[in-house]
């Protein structure tokens, strides 16, 4: 456009919103496409970062700890809490066992015949998204309460992990077998 076209739009335009009384409502209009826009680029935390891996696999470990320190410690309740409402929990030479009850009365099963030991630990993380994996190494040593023979183990394992809404993670599959 020319000077004198851009100067006839510019009258025109400002003639018709006085005669139509279209300034509030102009303003309201441009007010709320800026809000709009404001918003699209304003993005919460987790959209501007979709993924911080290095935070994601310390909060998985650190679950993976919890989990471990409250085998030690023989607390089948707190094991539980990590695990999804929908989780499987996949023992060797048993059946599956779903969910965080049937998770809790497993470990439970253990506890109330031993004093346990665990070491274990991630030897991969992957993160996904909202979904990772663990891949990791478990030693166990469970000394019967009874008097009878120590047993120690060495096993593989598997996890499957799923991001929540509040960023912490917890387990939808637990898997392992023995060495």
């Amino acid at each position: 456009m020319g000077k004198g076209q851009k100067n006839h739009f510019s009258k025109r335009f400002f003639r018709i919103m006085k005669v139509h009384n279209l300034g509030p409502s102009l303003l309201f209009l441009g007010s709320v496409l800026i809000l709009a826009q404001a918003c699209q680029q304003h993005k919460p935390i987790q959209d501007r970062d979709p993924q911080n891996p290095a935070a994601d696999v310390q909060a998985i470990t650190e679950m993976s700890n919890a989990r471990a320190k409250a085998f030690n410690e023989g607390d089948a309740k707190e094991i539980a809490r990590y695990f999804s409402d929908d989780a499987y929990l996949m023992a060797p030479d048993g059946a599956t066992k779903r969910g965080p009850e049937a998770v809790a009365a497993y470990y439970q099963s253990i506890f109330d015949e031993y004093e346990t030991e665990l070491e274990s630990g991630y030897e991969e993380v992957k993160v996904d998204g909202d979904l990772a994996y663990g891949r990791g190494f478990a030693k166990v040593t469970l000394h019967p309460k009874d008097g009878g023979e120590t047993i120690h183990g060495e096993s593989k394992y598997l996890n499957i992990l799923e991001k929540q809404a509040d960023g912490t993670w917890i387990t939808t599959h637990d898997i392992w077998n023995d060495n």
